[in-house]
């Protein structure tokens, strides 16, 4: 059996949980773990992957938060058994280049979703491009979200975005209060194009980054593509419901 390190969000449902499985199984601190057990919702695996991204171990999630739609149930019983029967997806995050005003260049990963969206009270004006091609000469609204699968049921879903089943190997891009296109939904690209959004008439229109826990200000363009040379393995129980439920979520009024 691999050495468990727990971690948790300070919900306290997910303090108690921990506090449980800490007097249940053996366990190392979590910088000497090779399988983490993140305790919490969705935001808690978020942090996890970030953490533990350099350490490159699986994260098992057990859901004491809200949604949950990364996490597996969470139950006290037959812990080992369920890690040892785990189905691992494997998870790469976006790479993000983000350039300001000034010419300088700031890099991220986000393992969630990117954005771009305005930052002030004047409406975002937006060049989107697609592996070096200009799909939308100017799009008009508050902003664009690029999505990874992992991220589909957050932020992307509240727009009324596609929710992507985990092994799926696409990308959502869609589009915050569109004004123009009015008509126009998003899109889904295969997770090896490159996005590009750039910032029409900035100064005028001054727009931020938003990526995970990071936040790019005064920016005129941002590169987004996913980095396959770097990921991390989420488990999933065997027969795990997130496949029903996200089907539901997309039948759902």
């Amino acid at each position: 059996m691999k050495k468990i390190g727990f971690v948790s969000s300070e919900k306290p449902e997910a303090e108690q949980s921990l506090t449980l499985l800490k007097k249940l199984y053996d366990n190392v601190p979590p910088k000497d773990a090779e399988i983490i057990v993140a305790l919490g919702g969705d935001g808690t695996i978020l942090k996890s992957l970030h953490k533990f991204l350099k350490k490159g171990v699986p994260i098992y999630g057990m859901n004491r938060g809200y949604v949950g739609f990364l996490m597996n149930q969470f139950s006290e019983k037959n812990l080992e058994k369920r890690l040892n029967e785990a189905i691992p997806y494997k998870l790469h995050p976006l790479k993000i280049k983000s350039y300001n005003s000034d010419g300088k260049i700031s890099e991220g990963l986000a393992f969630n979703d990117v954005s771009m969206i305005r930052n002030s009270a004047s409406i975002a004006k937006i060049k989107i491009q697609v592996n070096n091609k200009t799909r939308i000469e100017e799009f008009l609204g508050d902003g664009c979200l690029i999505s990874t699968a992992a991220g589909s049921s957050a932020y992307n879903l509240s727009l009324r975005g596609p929710v992507i089943p985990v092994g799926a190997q696409v990308l959502a891009l869609t589009p915050i209060s569109p004004y123009r296109p009015r008509r126009w939904r998003g899109a889904l690209l295969n997770n090896d194009a490159k996005i590009t959004l750039l910032s029409v008439d900035h100064k005028r229109r001054p727009v931020r980054a938003e990526a995970d826990f990071m936040e790019f200000k005064d920016i005129v363009k941002l590169e987004v593509e996913m980095d396959k040379s770097q990921y991390m393995n989420l488990l999933f129980d065997p027969g795990h419901d997130m496949e029903e439920r996200i089907i539901n979520e997309q039948f759902n009024n």
